[in-house]
């Protein structure tokens, strides 16, 4: 899978596409799931233009990591679960539609099936009240 600079993480990098966000540093941002497979979806993406983990540089990789472990403690206490599924796609073939690094953070409540990925846009509304909420528990540390 190669990079395509025209991909919908690039252009919400750009500012070109909205989206609603809850973290930025100079090396990621993290960006609530518009399409989420539970309440709290979110997405870390990186600032690299790498399509694929191994096309980013090793320091990248680790601030995308950082992020992920800055943000699941808020995203847990604002979704009120203890389990999360943290993953990444490399290739089409893995399950990446997107050819842009990103690490899905996905919380996950005893008994509560996921939701298809993809299938169903959220209400911007609703993610945008979870993510003040993600971003509050954020501020608390």
């Amino acid at each position: 899978m190669s990079y395509d600079p025209n991909n919908p993480f690039a252009k919400i990098l750009r500012k070109e596409i909205p989206c609603i966000p809850l973290y930025e540093d100079d090396a990621t941002l993290a960006i609530m799931d518009i399409m989420p497979q539970a309440d709290g979806h979110v997405l870390v993406l990186t600032k690299e233009p790498a399509a694929t983990l191994p096309e980013m540089s090793p320091e990248g990789a680790a601030r995308c990591i950082r992020t992920v472990h800055a943000l699941l403690p808020a995203i847990c206490r604002a979704v009120g679960v203890e389990s999360v599924v943290v993953s990444q796609f490399n290739g089409a073939a893995a399950g990446q539609s997107v050819p842009h690094v990103h690490f899905h953070i996905i919380p996950r409540a005893p008994g509560v099936a996921l939701r298809r990925h993809a299938a169903q846009p959220e209400n911007p509304q609703t993610l945008a009240d979870l993510a003040v909420r993600i971003r509050a528990e954020l501020d608390r540390g």
